[in-house]
């Protein structure tokens, strides 16, 4: 006769039913936690990310036409052809079917040309240098409509934001109101990066000495995030911005209150939307982001707060992206004037130390020019005069939105002028801004 413990626990039934219990549990947590998930990708608060989106679904759809099917022929035939199974057809000598082969070969074909046919035109009309033919589905930009125009530099290890048009910037805050088309020109100030908010749009790289475009729209209001999605180096994990879409009204109140900021000293420990973030490095708050102030936030630090400049130097960016930031040191653009000339001869040895963007070889340039003499600034007046930025003689490179605004839908759309074509890609005259790279005068 057994103890009462034992008919109360019976042997290895135990361990057992805990073990069962606690897979369930785990299940009903791991559901849960799943029905929490949210994909801003394919529902994100940007009509260019959304349509995005959709093409990411619409391609899914269109290869699990194939792949179902193949995966349930896969669990049909070994059932349907098991050994236990006698009444299967069994037909060793049979090695083609034409109408097997048709089904085969004819269904992935038809596939990849549909995704083939979706994915040139979404990749067109969702080309980063197209500007915005429509806010929304339903919402056509108005012909009148001028885009925000938002300055990005990928920075050792933050963002830096400049609002030409209003003349502020911010260090890892991004601000942009909601309905309104963007304009971004990205570069980089050293390495190649990567600008990425995925409620807006895709990603797209920052290089240096280079400038990449992206058009975008956000349609509803929030925060979000922004990161490097491009390893970038030891601070690359911290590289990550606020983005917020707030209404026009809130738009103009942030920027008024960006613009009087004073200059103060950071401090340290303020929440990130107090009006003043500090910086427990010290790096400079409000007054004007000019070069010198620029080659200071340039250095490389980690986790920097939000940094908010009332005023900025008009000709900052471009200098960033022609690598001419510090004094003294020719830009990308004068060099390739020079180079098209046929070069100075011994007359130029002299500009060959300006050229230096190395990290060593950089601070050795700066300093050697930080106080030229008249010798020195005779000769690089004389070398930049050879190099005059002429505005409006290269294209701006942004390729007009399409008249047709039905989702992926080219009807009736121009080829793409970075395609080069033919006479659609001639140089249109633009008097937006002063080309990067120089041309040559002739008088």
């Amino acid at each position: 006769m057994h103890p009462p413990e034992s008919r109360m626990n019976p042997p290895g039934r135990s361990a057992p039913s805990r073990f069962r219990a606690l897979r369930t549990l785990s299940a009903l947590g791991l559901a849960g936690a799943l029905s929490a998930c949210h994909s801003v990708v394919l529902d994100p608060a940007g009509d260019v990310a959304r349509q995005q989106g959709d093409l990411v679904v619409i391609a899914t759809v269109l290869m699990l036409l194939i792949v179902v099917p193949v995966m349930l022929a896969v669990v049909v035939f070994a059932w349907r052809y098991r050994a236990s199974n006698t009444e299967a057809k069994y037909e060793p000598d049979w090695d083609h079917s034409t109408q097997l082969e048709l089904l085969i070969w004819s269904a992935p074909l038809l596939i990849i040309i549909c995704l083939g046919a979706v994915t040139w035109v979404s990749t067109h009309l969702l080309d980063p240098y197209r500007s915005l033919g429509r806010i929304d589905a339903r919402t056509q930009v108005r012909h009148d409509t001028r885009p925000l125009e938002v300055d990005v530099v990928a920075l050792d290890w933050k963002w830096l934001f400049i609002y030409p048009e209003q003349g502020i910037a911010t260090v890892n805050e991004l601000v942009v109101p909601t309905g309104r088309p963007l304009r971004f020109r990205i570069t980089a100030s050293s390495v190649m990066n990567s600008f990425y908010v995925p409620a807006m749009a895709g990603q797209i790289y920052a290089m240096p000495g280079m400038e990449t475009r992206l058009h975008a729209v956000m349609n509803e209001p929030g925060k979000f995030v922004g990161f490097s999605a491009n390893y970038s180096g030891a601070g690359f994990s911290n590289m990550r911005f606020a983005t917020h879409a707030v209404s026009d009204a809130q738009f103009g109140q942030w920027v008024a209150r960006v613009k009087a900021t004073p200059a103060q000293p950071g401090r340290a420990g303020q929440p990130a939307d107090d009006p003043l973030p500090g910086d427990p490095r010290g790096l400079p708050m409000g007054g004007t982001l000019d070069r010198a102030a620029y080659l200071q936030l340039e250095k490389p630090s980690e986790k920097v707060p939000v940094i908010r400049y009332a005023a900025v130097a008009p000709d900052l960016y471009d200098a960033i992206v022609d690598m001419c930031v510090e004094p003294g040191k020719m830009c990308n653009s004068e060099m390739m004037a020079i180079d098209a000339r046929g070069g100075l001869g011994k007359a130029g040895i002299r500009n060959v130390a300006m050229l230096a963007y190395d990290k060593h070889g950089r601070q050795v340039a700066a300093e050697a020019n930080a106080d030229p003499d008249a010798a020195v600034r005779r000769e690089l007046a004389w070398v930049r005069a050879l190099c005059a930025q002429m505005p409006g003689q290269a294209r701006d490179g942004t390729v007009k939105a399409p008249t047709d605004l039905r989702a992926l839908n080219g009807a009736g759309m121009p080829a793409p002028q970075s395609i080069g074509l033919g006479a659609e890609d001639a140089p249109a005259p633009s008097a937006a801004r002063p080309a990067h790279v120089s041309l040559i005068s002739r008088n």
